[in-house]
């Protein structure tokens, strides 16, 4: 699952944000961020990735890759809201390709939260963001009690 499409940062993100003062710019940058997702393939747009507790259809497939020193996740993702397609850019280039332990000790709600971004997207889709967070974590976790 390629995600070289994700050439920016967190930081990026954050710099971005602060620099655009309008909602509707935020609105705009965020589908951006969603049109540099890798093409999602069809194969994986499966009941067991599909996210659930979120309004639009949300698709997440953890790869995970183990290595000595331990084992790291690679996640990849689509939606068919723009929005919410760009949430999950987001949190791919947070999350993605990192150990499992750090993984599950990230915490996505602060920085979604530090962005403005729960006082300014509907309550379904804070959810649906919540929902992408706990599905991430809860698939490092199952790797960390597998190591256990």
């Amino acid at each position: 699952m390629d995600q070289s499409d994700l050439s920016f940062s967190i930081d990026d993100v954050v710099e971005n944000f602060s620099l655009l003062d309008e909602w509707d710019d935020r609105y705009r940058y965020v589908i951006e961020l969603g049109r540099k997702l890798a093409r999602f393939p069809e194969a994986e747009r499966t009941e067991v990735n599909k996210v659930q507790g979120c309004a639009s259809q949300v698709w997440l497939a953890t790869t995970i890759h183990r290595r000595e020193g331990g084992t790291v996740l690679t996640f990849a993702g689509d939606s068919d809201a723009h929005i919410v397609r760009g949430l999950v850019a987001i949190l791919i280039v947070l999350l993605s390709g990192r150990p499992a332990a750090e993984i599950a000790g990230e915490n996505p709600i602060a920085l979604f939260e530090r962005l403005g971004l729960g006082q300014h997207l509907t309550p379904q889709r804070s959810n649906g963001f919540r929902s992408m967070v706990a599905r991430m974590r809860a698939d490092a976790q199952a790797v960390l009690a597998e190591a256990v």
